[in-house]
């Protein structure tokens, strides 16, 4: 009988139950789902039970193989034979042999983290979340560093990976922390780490980099990113993190590369701020820095060939021609080529990206191509020789209305944007480009046009107003009546 209740017929009904339900639970001490037992017969055939040793043969030679994957083989090698609606069965049946006979799987081991010990980086595409510069696409990664102990981390933008921007961002972390702590791990990065035919680990300016600090390096194995799992799990939500300040702030576009700079910056320093306290254990027990930043930019003794070119890091660059058969120091920071001759910078150029391309600047030997006119028009170079859309057309306007002497008018025209000012020549071709009158493009026309620089028009601006969406639905009303 119930302790509350008056009855046996009272608490039954309070609880929804037959009366004889209840006394048989009652006299038999347990509650309903302790008496309910296991099922170990089947309710229907195993519609996989004379194939099952070929399938489980199958998945022990290949542990890889998805149910699915079978199921679909087995269906083409006995058509007719399985159902669709059979799949799951199979699911179910390969699942529980793989937990119960099936092979050992891999066991990954939480680690236990110290204070100051470690810190890892590495570097992580960005792309997919579709930020854009001034409406225009930014494919980029970022150089991404974090201590494992409190999580602090910091990133740092780039377009490659490549040691500079490795030496950049890691110096950049460690002045930032103000200290330094005694291990650094990384993957199987190129510019960290040798290939399988070098006798060292690592390479010698990692080295160099890594022993100026007083850091230890940690490399994973080949394949096993698990192994930096601190650094790819912060890498996850770092990305997450940006993905969600984009939605809030309504707009994946900036204004320009530094205001895109600001926008991580700030993040960062609101992810960190809940560290504090953890990261004050770790600096507690870091090494100080040392007196000075490292050099992070590579050197490369090259020679000016007789183009007016040299090859620095597997890339083309024009320099001055006035330096043609001089040996320079070509210097390659994280984003630009500095060029020095006799303990003097004489180029700076924005450092291209990946291999094999080039960077012709017309300034550099536009006086020689004006005295040889002939050459430019099989130039290996010559699409580096229009500066923009403006000039391209014009060049192309000349080649319809002046074919014989296209490349010496042209070649004129940059000349003058080389001497006076390549924004004024770009306006004064909008102008005579928009004018219609092909005949007017000469040299002469962009020359006259640069001495009356009033005439030249601003660049039209056009503004669109919203749509008001409400004059829409009122010519539909007007029609429907």
């Amino acid at each position: 009988m119930s302790k509350t209740e008056r009855n046996q017929e009272v608490a039954a009904a309070k609880a929804g139950m037959d009366i004889k339900t209840a006394r048989k639970y009652q006299a038999a001490g347990k509650l309903p789902s302790e008496l309910r037992g296991e099922r170990i017969w089947r309710t229907r055939p195993d519609p996989f039970s004379e194939v099952w040793e070929q399938i489980r043969e199958r998945v022990k030679a290949s542990p890889g193989l998805e149910a699915k994957t079978l199921f679909e083989a087995l269906q083409r090698e006995q058509p007719g034979r399985f159902a669709e609606g059979q799949l799951r069965t199979l699911q179910r049946r390969i699942k529980v042999w793989r937990a119960t006979d099936g092979p050992a799987q891999e066991v990954f081991f939480s680690q236990r983290h110290e204070p100051g010990r470690l810190c890892a980086s590495d570097f992580t595409h960005m792309t997919e979340l579709g930020v854009t510069i001034g409406g225009q696409s930014f494919p980029h990664l970022v150089y991404h560093f974090v201590l494992t102990y409190s999580n602090w981390e910091t990133a740092m933008l780039c377009y490659s990976e490549n040691f500079e921007g490795l030496s950049e961002g890691l110096q950049n972390a460690l002045w930032e922390l103000g200290a330094v702590p005694a291990r650094h791990r990384t993957d199987s990065l190129s510019s960290a780490v040798n290939n399988m035919s070098d006798l060292e680990e690592f390479t010698g300016r990692y080295k160099g980099l890594l022993k100026y600090y007083g850091l230890e390096p940690e490399r994973i194995q080949v394949g096993k990113a698990n192994e930096n799992g601190d650094i790819e799990q912060r890498h996850y939500r770092l990305k997450n993190a940006v993905a969600q300040e984009l939605l809030l702030r309504g707009s994946q576009d900036f204004a320009s590369v530094e205001d895109y700079q600001r926008f991580l910056k700030d993040l960062l320093q609101r992810l960190n701020a809940g560290r504090r306290g953890r990261l004050a254990e770790e600096i507690a027990v870091m090494k100080p820095l040392p007196a000075r930043r490292m050099e992070s930019y590579k050197r490369e003794q090259v020679k000016v060939d007789s183009g007016s070119l040299v090859w620095v890091d597997r890339n083309t660059y024009s320099v001055n021609s006035r330096l043609i058969g001089e040996r320079v120091e070509a210097r390659l920071y994280l984003d630009r080529v500095e060029v020095w001759y006799a303990q003097q910078k004489v180029e700076e150029l924005p450092r291209l990206r990946g291999r094999s391309r080039h960077r012709v600047d017309y300034r550099h030997i536009i006086d020689w191509l004006v005295r040889k006119p002939g050459a430019f028009e099989s130039y290996r170079y010559r699409e580096d020789l229009f500066p923009s859309s403006q000039f391209r057309m014009a060049y192309d306007l000349l080649r319809e209305t002046r074919p014989q002497s296209a490349s010496k008018e042209y070649l004129k025209i940059l000349e003058l944007a080389a001497k006076q000012s390549e924004a004024r020549v770009e306006d004064a071709l909008r102008m005579l480009l928009g004018n219609g009158a092909a005949e007017g493009m000469h040299s002469q026309a962009v020359e006259a046009l640069l001495v009356e620089t009033g005439r030249i028009p601003a660049v039209t601006s056009v503004e669109i107003a919203p749509v008001d969406l409400a004059s829409f639905d009122a010519l539909y009303r007007e029609r429907v009546q």
